[in-house]
């Protein structure tokens, strides 16, 4: 009997279940699903893109910070999805701090895997500083010369500087900031301040780089005045979301399977040192359109063969997963459906939940009152804004908690 692979894609921001009707042509002894949705054939079309790096002081005074931002970076991600547009999100991240510290800047990359990213922001560590200014010029310049920005000019690029100290100008050999304003601008990279605490000798470089940089100028109490409230739901979505995470078989060359297993231990140490808090933030974001490319990314074997992407007949048995290169054909069939019939049922799970979620945190948020001087909220309502230039329509005010 031949067997059809009963995948499910990935949800749409309203969680609509996407159904999968057999198409005439077979894959060896699997049938080639067509993705339906909403019983429409699915249309592909061009979606707004997003590119955000966030230029982050790590001295020790800004500890409180750093510690927002690692609660906060996926409610920042999640409001940015919540756009009917359902853009196409990357983060970067440069950390700073100065000379004679461990390390002037480090770099990762603008990607659409959020989950390395966020890998990376849990290491961050505030230390050293102390002196006054720091080498805020080569964060700025390493940001605008040394990430690889989308050469659309349709994309909407913008920078956060946060920091609480002015920057270094007596460093004759550095770059400084007015010349690498300039190149953003030629880059249509937008450059946004907030500054935490209210250190004088801060705010007029800080204001003078946002109004060079077409950005937004924001100040904040030193901690970032962040709202991250927990729910009676976060243990359990974590959980879910870390079963769905397993779901996943990537197939590819060397070069691509040793990609993937860096994507795998980034979330494997996410899941193993982030929140519970944190992990259901995050759990949200990859089920909505936007989080597709963090969930499962290229090369996710189910996710391929169920879209009609790939045909399972048509991978080298080298390419395809470790796990299931020694097994049968009708082994990896029965497998791959198996799989796909799991990642469906943790999805309805982790839905549920996420609603149940939701309606806790509006209830919260009406206890406390929402703070518009939060990280978050600066940063959103920048976006708000400026994305709308590019096409990104943001019909609400709120943010994701």
């Amino acid at each position: 009997m031949k067997h059809k692979i009963l995948a499910l894609a990935l949800f749409a921001s309203t969680a609509t279940l996407v159904a999968f009707y057999p198409a005439q042509k077979s894959v060896g002894a699997i049938t080639q699903p067509r993705v339906i949705v909403n019983s429409v054939p699915a249309m592909s079309h061009e979606r707004p893109k997003i590119e955000v790096v966030f230029v982050i002081d790590t001295t020790g005074s800004m500890s409180g910070l750093i510690e927002a931002a690692k609660e906060k970076i996926w409610s920042i991600a999640n409001t940015m999805a919540s756009s009917n547009d359902a853009p196409e999100i990357k983060i970067g991240l440069v950390a700073f701090r100065d000379r004679g510290d461990a390390y002037v800047t480090q770099m990762t990359d603008l990607s659409s895997d959020l989950d390395s990213m966020y890998a990376t922001l849990l290491d961050f560590q505030a230390n050293g500083g102390g002196d006054g200014p720091e080498s805020v010029n080569k964060a700025l310049y390493d940001a605008v010369n040394r990430i690889s920005w989308s050469q659309d000019s349709g994309t909407y690029k913008t920078i956060f500087l946060i920091g609480d100290a002015p920057p270094h100008m007596d460093y004759q050999d550095e770059v400084q900031y007015p010349a690498t304003l300039q190149v953003a601008q030629q880059k249509g990279i937008i450059i946004n301040t907030i500054q935490c605490g209210d250190n004088e000798w801060t705010m007029n470089p800080w204001q003078k780089i946002a109004s060079l940089g077409a950005g937004d100028y924001f100040q904040l109490d030193q901690a970032g005045s962040a709202i991250a409230i927990n729910t009676p739901f976060d243990q359990s979505i974590a959980e879910l979301s870390s079963r769905l995470d397993s779901t996943r078989l990537y197939y590819g060359n060397k070069q691509v399977k040793a990609d993937k297993r860096h994507k795998e231990r980034a979330t494997e140490k996410l899941n193993r040192e982030a929140t519970a808090a944190s992990l259901a933030r995050r759990a949200s974001f990859n089920l909505s359109k936007s989080g597709e490319a963090n969930l499962m990314g290229e090369n996710e074997l189910i996710e391929d063969i169920a879209s009609g992407r790939v045909e399972l007949k048509d991978i080298v048995i080298a390419d395809l997963p470790t796990t299931i290169q020694s097994m049968a054909p009708m082994e990896r069939v029965a497998l791959i459906e198996e799989r796909a019939e799991e990642r469906q049922a943790l999805k309805k799970q982790i839905i549920a939940l996420t609603e149940k979620r939701k309606a806790y945190l509006k209830d919260e948020v009406e206890k406390l009152g929402s703070s518009k001087e939060s990280l978050d909220h600066k940063i959103y309502s920048a976006v708000r804004k400026q994305a709308r230039e590019k096409g990104v329509r943001y019909e609400s005010d709120d943010i994701a908690y």
